[in-house]
């Protein structure tokens, strides 16, 4: 390792040197790890059992724990280490674990996670992958230890220049825990929420937390990528590599080494293409399309959906082994239904944008405009919120915004008691109440709206867009 590398990240510069556990029967094994491990400063327990590594986690304290999953009692199945990683939860349910194994597969390193693993490494390992994983998940421990109560973490997101970050309302209490702990960290982050919900303003804070703030955050919509750009757009593809590709070109990946990727709307990629990018977040390493050069990339990855990745796993839509690489820590954002508290403060912040924006002179909110707003359902969440304010800034013809202003009223009349006056209402008017109505019942998941309203995934996005959803 350089010294540049060391001063980025080796152990030997955290606060103070890492303690780790390792276990494994074969003396080699620990041996190249001690090789490996010392000069980089880490402290050193090694045992050769899963009872020894008991009994060490019991009279002593660690910062990490690297374990095989095969022992001499049986060398090819794995469960003795699985054993070991549940029995290790019990003991300490906060300690970083990475598994390892020469005879691993995804199923085994899978169901490894499932029963509290962090991370894994298959032997034979390559030497900057295992000291990359250690450092993100103990600088991610050492990171949760140093976790402050509400009123410190306001300070670091407020100390971060997130000037649109409003969350003081109890349900945003442990997203801000959350952003506070592993902001400072290098650990992949899935940010879940309904859509509207400001997960872009969170995956923007986090890396202005991090310590890769100074680099590029790279952002991309990947639900908008064809899938016959898609490895073009975030590996890049060489001269000729297809009819098109006039000239070389560097994709997002490359863009965002050394600082921070945010793929949003991830549940939005094809299956097989969910294959070569979970290559690149285990190795660290990419090939342009036409290209047969393979390049190191630092990236950390953010990603947003507003789908249950979960139920796309078991439905067979979307990889696990990818979205335990995606979800080191996930962080989901409430609706501004859950956070009604927050409007006033919204409210008042988005007016104060577009009043300089547009040049008008508006003190506030009438009381009548306040209700109205507190009342609404919100099916477009905070982005609705904004797009509301801006055209009443437009609007209105006073000094303060009047509820006729928001346009909201007869929507709101409509979500209560279920009907309108159609005849009264222009085509657009319906669309846009249509399309509020299919997102409130999905809770937000655009692809359940859009195929209940027979529209491509695409298409309800413009029109979202269109009627700020």
């Amino acid at each position: 390792m350089t010294d540049e590398q060391r001063k980025d990240g080796g152990a030997a510069n955290a606060e103070s040197p890492c303690r780790l556990l390792i276990a494994d029967d074969q003396a080699h094994i620990l041996e190249a790890l001690r090789l490996l491990l010392q000069p980089e400063g880490y402290r050193l327990e090694m045992v050769r059992s899963p009872a020894l590594a008991l009994d060490a986690l019991r009279n002593d304290s660690f910062d990490g724990a690297l374990i095989d999953l095969n022992y001499t009692r049986d060398t090819t199945s794995g469960q003795e280490g699985l054993d070991l990683v549940a029995q290790v939860r019990q003991i300490d349910a906060q300690l970083p674990i990475i598994v390892m194994t020469a005879w691993g597969n995804v199923d085994l390193a899978v169901e490894a996670m499932r029963r509290g693993a962090s991370d894994f490494i298959q032997k034979p390992w390559e030497n900057a992958r295992l000291l990359s994983v250690l450092r993100t998940q103990l600088d991610l421990h050492r990171s949760q230890k140093r976790a402050q109560w509400l009123e410190a973490e306001n300070r670091i997101l407020r100390a971060a220049g997130t000037i649109d970050f409003i969350a003081t309302a109890p349900a945003m209490r442990q997203v801000l825990d959350l952003m506070a702990r592993v902001g400072p960290s290098d650990a992949n982050v899935l940010i879940t929420g309904e859509h509207g919900t400001g997960k872009e303003v969170v995956a923007q804070t986090l890396h202005r937390l991090s310590n890769r703030a100074d680099r590029s955050l790279v952002a991309v919509n990947t639900g908008a990528l064809p899938e016959g750009t898609f490895e073009s757009e975030l590996f890049g593809h060489v001269k000729g590599a297809f009819t098109d590709a006039r000239t070389d070109r560097i994709g997002r990946f490359e863009l965002a080494n050394h600082g921070t990727l945010f793929l949003d709307e991830i549940a939005n990629i094809p299956v097989r293409q969910q294959a070569k990018l979970l290559r690149v977040l285990e190795s660290g390493e990419l090939e342009r399309v036409g290209s047969s050069k393979t390049q190191k990339v630092d990236v950390r990855v953010l990603s947003a959906t507003n789908a249950n990745l979960a139920a796309e796993c078991a439905a067979g839509n979307f990889r696990e082994d990818l979205l335990f690489r995606l979800n080191t820590v996930e962080i989901r954002l409430p609706a501004l239904r859950e956070r009604r508290e927050d409007i006033p403060a919204l409210a008042g912040h988005f007016l104060a944008r577009y009043a300089v924006r547009y040049r008008r002179v508006i003190q506030g909110f009438e009381p009548a405009a306040m209700q109205v707003m507190m009342q609404f359902a919100w099916p477009g969440n905070v982005r609705e919120l904004d797009h509301t304010v801006e055209r009443a800034v437009l609007m209105a013809r006073g000094e303060r915004i009047e509820a006729a202003d928001l346009g909201l009223s007869l929507n709101a009349d409509m979500q209560r008691s279920g009907a309108s006056n159609l005849e009264e209402m222009s085509l657009e008017s319906v669309e846009a109440i249509l399309i509020r109505k299919a997102l409130a019942r999905f809770s937000g998941n655009v692809s359940h709206a859009a195929d209940a309203l027979g529209l491509s995934r695409g298409t309800l996005y413009r029109r979202m867009e269109k009627y700020g959803l």
